[in-house]
């Protein structure tokens, strides 16, 4: 009895620091854009001195308020994304990067660094969309409220895509960096099984990243970044890669193996199984396979102690679940029973998944 009224006194002493989060939760985001906004972290890296930075040196470099400055270096440090140390003489302090705060160089392009993913998030277009959650969720099944994207923008996130090439490249360079981080680890996880594959479509690749990635590890493949037209129309040009414009749900262009990575979760069993046969119809039916680069959903609620970093993955990935319902019309994350359904459903023959310690990790479907 004792042990229980600890716990309930625990649990409310917690509760009572915690709901702060979701008063004030926003200004972690709006500060880490900020510090994106002005490259602070550029700033630190790119200091002529071995010392740390002072507070006059980066205001002038970001040509910041002092004043302002300070306030939100002091929130950034408090939150670990910066360290504030003792300069050499002792007498005052300077700033320096941390590993997470190089994760927030908009210039940096080294597989880390994921600066555009987060201005993508924050922008105007992403965040209005969050306020009408609960519209979406309140809604009876016959989907009386348009999803929360398509109620503010009046169309969803695709044919805004085509009509604003500005948020179109917002969007692709958020892919883009996200692609520089995992693409690696999936060929490192899947080496031997590019060993006999000569053709590779990427389904929505965006602007050819994730295929100028793999052409570059496995140098015997022919690749293709297949995408909407509007999208190929601006893809970088990449030795060994063609872009091809197209529509995924009319066909897919015919290889030995598809790469399809964070598209099948934008959309709704119905038409992620569409997909999925396409997908299978490019591939050769003896031999063929769709490497699908996405999240599983843990099913059962943790019995046994799960590592930290695990759980941080797990919580991204139920987040990024969120972000569906939010930003999409019918997408969700699945679960391994649900993936296990899809791909039943899209007639592969069977499928193997394999971990990359990652958010997403990778599908292997076999058309036989």
């Amino acid at each position: 009895m004792e042990e229980s009224k600890r716990n309930l006194v625990d649990e409310e002493a917690k509760a009572s620091l915690d709901i702060w989060k979701y008063v004030f939760g926003f200004a972690d985001i709006a500060a880490a854009k900020c510090a994106i906004d002005l490259k602070i972290p550029e700033a630190i890296e790119n200091h002529p001195s071995s010392q740390p930075v002072t507070l006059a040196e980066l205001s002038s470099t970001v040509s910041a308020s002092p004043s302002h400055l300070r306030r939100i270096m002091r929130f950034l440090v408090h939150q670990g994304i910066f360290k504030e140390v003792p300069l050499k003489d002792g007498l005052a302090t300077g700033y320096t990067n941390t590993p997470l705060s190089r994760r927030m160089m908009i210039t940096k392009r080294d597989g880390k660094s994921l600066a555009p993913f987060v201005l993508f998030e924050t922008s105007r277009e992403m965040l209005a969309p969050w306020l009408n959650l609960s519209s979406v969720v309140s809604s009876s099944v016959n989907g009386s409220h348009p999803p929360p994207f398509d109620a503010v923008h009046n169309k969803d996130v695709w044919a805004l895509a085509e009509d604003n090439p500005c948020f179109s490249e917002m969007i692709n360079e958020a892919m883009a960096c996200d692609t520089r981080r995992v693409v690696p680890r999936v060929a490192q996880a899947c080496h031997d099984l590019f060993d006999s594959v000569a053709t590779v479509v990427d389904v929505g690749g965006g602007n050819g990243e994730a295929m100028g990635i793999l052409v570059k590890e496995f140098p015997w493949i022919k690749g293709f970044n297949f995408d909407l037209p509007h999208v190929i129309d601006v893809a970088q040009g990449l030795d060994g890669v063609a872009n091809v414009g197209g529509d995924m749900f009319d066909s897919v262009p015919k290889c030995d193996a598809v790469f399809i990575k964070w598209v099948l979760h934008d959309w709704g069993d119905k038409d992620c199984i569409k997909i999925l046969k396409n997908c299978k119809e490019a591939v050769p039916e003896n031999v063929g396979k769709v490497f699908i680069v996405e999240s599983v959903i843990r099913e059962n609620k943790k019995t046994t102690i799960v590592e930290e970093r695990d759980e941080k993955l797990e919580h991204v990935r139920l987040m990024l679940d969120m972000v569906m319902m939010a930003h999409t019309s019918t997408g969700k994350e699945r679960t391994l029973k649900e993936w296990n359904f899809v791909l039943n459903e899209a007639g592969f023959a069977r499928y193997e998944v394999r971990d990359i310690d990652d958010v997403q990790c990778v599908i292997i479907a076999y058309r036989s």
